[in-house]
């Protein structure tokens, strides 16, 4: 949440029940913060035990475990909304935490309001298992969030050295997909998880948000579904020099939620956007821990993948196999903001067809990750394309895992309706990446024509 890039998302999901615990019911209070749970079944965890928890069952913010957190406007992301300590914008309703965005104006222009709260210094812990439900809002340029940040952002240096753990995040433009991330060292270094509705919005009703973190691993779910494992995370500092693992995320963290408008990644509100409805309801927040964790962790061994025979990391770049593209292995094919269309393999190329380009020019995108790319190497890239008419792409090597820079950078390809053959080179200067990303890129280029790609290659040079 703290600072986002435009990105685009490959989804994982996995059915795992429950978040992978067996649950009871019992009744909790909470006297020492007056949050007595009388009426709530509280789950209970096996191996956990409830740390502390807010079913917002009051008639206002429990200040005991909660702080309000103002800022003004473009305090962080270019977001457009000043946070306030109003209760028109953060308020209890009907058992539910309400962070509400209001707009008014101000010297004639546009002026966005609205809630932001922490745990800071009220109830900050080391490791634990964090659940949430919530209603998200739908509309252009809304932005909620439930994440958190360590209590000390000094221990290890500032954002994004000192970790940042996204527990959920929802673009009000897209509210079928709910975003898991985890954000830290230097160079900026982020992993990042997502779970897809195939039916209905998180906006329509309220679903579980959760993450289980500990010394070395951190693994986020939706509903209970697996949407991110995360355990070879880094901290460091601008001359390479790592800290031990498993810095940053050995220190006490505070949870913190709200409502942003606009900024770099959802982009403004527009005149779609109905600021009546732009409600993000919380209906619990719960911390439990184990009685006592491991901390005696090591950091994985990263696996480098090996090309294939030829020296080709990309797999089936011929198209020669039928691929399911939708799923994380090899080609996918996605759509974001906007875009439509479809791509399919036949006749050893893959087919791209558009129907709207969307507003992005990663709302038509066709990917294949795990592409290692390490510091000192230089790699070609190559592939044959052409369109049914004139149009232009664009071709890059991103770096999902380490804030979404370029290897290559982003270049346009202006593609004919005669195949040809493209080659680009690039120098690796960064930190050694396994999981760098070949994309290719045709939203909101001007042109729905249908794109044609086959023979596409990533090898090292000399």
């Amino acid at each position: 949440m703290k600072k986002m890039q435009l990105i685009s998302i490959m989804s994982a999901i996995v059915m795992l029940t429950g978040c992978g615990n067996s649950a009871s019911s019992s009744t909790s209070s909470d006297s020492a913060s007056g949050n007595t749970q009388s009426k709530d079944n509280i789950p209970q965890f096996s191996g956990y035990n409830l740390l502390w928890n807010d079913e917002f069952n009051g008639d206002e913010l429990d200040d005991s475990i909660w702080s309000y957190d103002p800022h003004e406007p473009g305090w962080t992301n270019q977001e457009l909304q000043e946070y306030t300590e109003s209760t028109d914008n953060v308020f209890i309703r009907d058992g539910k935490l309400v962070l509400k965005a209001i707009k008014t104006e101000q010297n004639g222009k546009p002026y966005y309001t609205s809630g932001k709260i922490k745990s800071q210094d009220k109830k900050d812990f080391l490791y634990g298992k964090i659940v949430a439900r919530a209603k998200v809002p739908e509309g252009k340029g809304l932005w909620p969030a439930i994440w958190m940040m360590p209590k000390d952002e000094n221990l290890y240096g500032q954002w994004p050295k000192c970790g940042e753990i996204d527990i959920m995040e929802v673009l009000g433009s897209r509210v079928d997909t709910a975003y898991s991330t985890l954000h830290y060292g230097e160079p900026h270094g982020e992993q990042q998880g997502t779970r897809v509705l195939q039916n209905g919005s998180y906006a329509d009703s309220f679903h579980e948000y959760s993450v289980e973190w500990e010394p070395g691993e951190i693994r986020f779910y939706v509903d209970g579904e697996l949407t991110l494992t995360a355990n070879d995370w880094f901290s460091g500092d601008a001359n390479g020099n790592e800290k031990e693992y498993p810095a940053p995320f050995n220190q006490p963290f505070f949870v913190q939620m709200n409502l942003a408008v606009g900024g770099s990644w959802p982009g403004n509100p527009d005149e779609t956007t109905n600021f009546d409805d732009a409600e993000f309801e919380i209906d619990y927040v719960r911390v439990y821990q184990k009685p006592k964790y491991d901390t005696n962790v090591s950091k994985p061994e990263v696996k480098i993948r090996e090309p294939l025979a030829d020296g080709n990391y990309v797999n089936n770049g011929d198209f020669s196999e039928a691929e399911d593209l939708n799923y994380d292995v090899d080609w996918k094919f996605m759509l974001f903001e906007g875009g439509e269309g479809k791509a399919e393999i036949k006749d050893n190329m893959i087919v791209i067809t558009t129907q709207n380009q969307g507003t992005v020019d990663y709302s038509v995108q066709l990917v294949q990750p795990e592409m290692p790319i390490m510091k000192g190497k230089k790699y070609k890239v190559t592939f044959d394309a052409w369109a049914d008419e004139d149009r232009d792409i664009i071709v890059c090597v991103s770096a999902p895992n380490a804030g979404w820079i370029r290897y290559l950078q982003d270049t346009t390809v202006g593609i004919t309706t005669e195949r040809k053959t493209y080659e680009y080179e690039f120098e690796m200067t960064n930190k050694d990446d396994p999981t760098g990303r070949l994309e290719f890129n045709l939203g909101n280029r001007g042109s729905t024509a249908t794109v044609y790609l086959t023979n596409v290659r990533l090898e090292e040079i000399k």
